[in-house]
């Protein structure tokens, strides 16, 4: 059986062009988070199994690259479950991680702590497109703040980034899972069914509400339950007031202050915000993380028909590691889904610096090579980007390969023409 040269199904080589525009954006991302006051901190790229798999990675605990044990350790004759064989596995996010460090580190860091991370995850999934089992996320979080500023920060920081990108006209949809609970609640449907009523709820925009109402109703849940239900939602749409509507209707299902806290996120982004945007409440936004306990945000581009980004409040996580609960909030950008948009648009990086290709004919060499090279060597003095290299026989060919690589200049040294 020979060697194969394309990648493993769902992971993709990184083609020099879009390496270049990769490293631009995550450069764009690291100065603008940093200018909100986040750490840059690196995680191990595996993770205990148990961590992984704690219940509170929603359906991406489905979706594991376990990692066997080893040596001694890894006993096939005596295994009788997968547990026996397995110790580790690949992250499938950056949270998960994030809480481990923080709970083995939170001793030498500040308090609240804001960090940065930008890395590899991996993921069992179905690849399709934007979608791989390798890539890249890129996440703050705010651990030790429990007052709203953690979410006008993280929301702020995150579309101060994209408007730099040169996103405009994007929406930033925001909701509660306290919210949600409470109309879930007070239509009726019982505490263990949430978790089935909100991934159905999910698919609201895509099967909508006639859609939603046949599922529920598959489900097994009574009519006056998904009626009542689906009475909210219709409630909302037609209210002057989406959040006064809530509290008015919702009664003692839903503490008021979620509904204020909701508001003054909502006005404080919306007057202090950098970029073009709009922050919208929408009911239906569910986020699949089970970690989630209060606000959740999504970021949705209207070139993209998917979410490019999201996150949320998960104040009960680290304390599955301390035994003693922290306000934790984070917010993670869609990072290959937003390479993918600015690729398809041809995106041209601002200010970059002119490259010119010093095509050099066979032959040339000695002191005639040597002057070549202390011109190229001059032009990298001033700022400019060369590469040096042999002529090919097919000039043509090597010129356009070039081209696609970003050089916009072309210098041929011939023998005939040095003599």
């Amino acid at each position: 059986m020979g060697l194969i040269k394309k990648p493993v199904t769902g992971m993709k080589d990184v083609l020099p062009l879009e390496m270049e525009i990769r490293e631009y954006v995550i450069s764009v991302i690291k100065e603008t988070y940093g200018s909100f006051g986040f750490h840059t901190i690196e995680t191990p790229s595996v993770e205990h199994i148990e961590n992984l798999s704690s219940k509170q990675g929603g359906e991406n605990e489905k979706l594991i690259f376990k990692i066997l044990k080893r040596g001694e350790k890894l006993n096939l004759d005596q295994a009788e479950k997968e547990a026996d064989l397995v110790d580790c596995g690949l992250r499938y996010d950056l949270t998960v991680p994030l809480v481990r460090y923080y709970s083995n580190n939170s001793s030498k860091l500040s308090a609240p702590f804001k960090a940065l991370q930008i890395g590899s995850v991996w993921r069992a999934d179905n690849p399709q497109k934007g979608r791989y089992r390798q890539f890249y996320q890129c996440d703050i979080d705010i651990l030790g703040e429990s007052s709203d500023l953690a979410e006008i920060e993280l929301i702020l920081a995150t579309t101060t980034t994209l408007g730099k990108l040169g996103f405009s006209g994007f929406e930033i949809r925001i909701n509660d899972r306290r919210i949600l609970k409470a109309m879930a609640a007070y239509s009726g449907f019982e505490e263990e069914s949430y978790d089935r009523v909100f991934i159905i709820l999910d698919k609201m925009d895509k099967i909508k509400t006639e859609g939603v109402e046949a599922e529920l109703l598959e489900s097994g849940f009574s009519k006056e339950m998904v009626e009542k239900y689906l009475g909210l939602f219709r409630g909302i749409s037609d209210a002057e007031n989406e959040m006064a509507f809530l509290v008015e209707t919702l009664g003692s299902y839903l503490e008021d202050s979620v509904a204020e806290q909701l508001k003054e996120i909502m006005d404080s982004v919306s007057q202090t915000k950098a970029a073009d945007f709009q922050i919208v409440f929408d009911p239906t936004l569910v986020r699949g993380m089970s970690y989630y306990t209060g606000t959740i945000f999504e970021i949705a581009i209207p070139e993209f028909q998917a979410s490019c980004g999201g996150g949320g409040r998960y104040d009960k996580m680290v304390g599955q590691f301390t035994g003693t609960d922290l306000p934790a909030c984070g917010f993670s950008i869609g990072f290959e889904r937003i390479i993918l948009l600015l690729m398809e648009q041809g995106f041209q990086i601002p200010g970059k610096k002119k490259k010119i290709a010093f095509l050099v004919e066979k032959g040339i060499a000695g002191e005639e090579l040597c002057k070549i090279i202390e011109e190229a060597q001059q032009e990298r003095e001033n700022g400019t980007q060369v590469s040096l290299m042999r002529m090919n026989k097919n000039k043509k060919f090597q010129i356009e390969q070039l081209e696609k690589e970003g050089y916009s200049e072309f210098k041929k040294f011939f023998k005939e023409a040095l003599k």
